[in-house]
């Protein structure tokens, strides 16, 4: 038997990390565990930030 669980949030991450990094290194942790993930990922970005 199985459970599922939705994970919603967000990870900040230094400018100089790529999402595929990201991701990769997100799916790497669930496969070693023995989990599988369904869904997406999408970068955010902020169009009004003046920095």
């Amino acid at each position: 038997m199985s459970k599922e669980i939705e994970i919603s949030g967000c990870i900040e991450i230094p400018d100089e990390i790529s999402v595929d990094e990201v991701t990769d290194a997100f799916i790497d942790f669930i496969e070693s565990k023995g989990w599988y993930f369904g869904g997406g990922f999408q970068e955010i970005t902020d169009k009004d930030d003046k920095s």
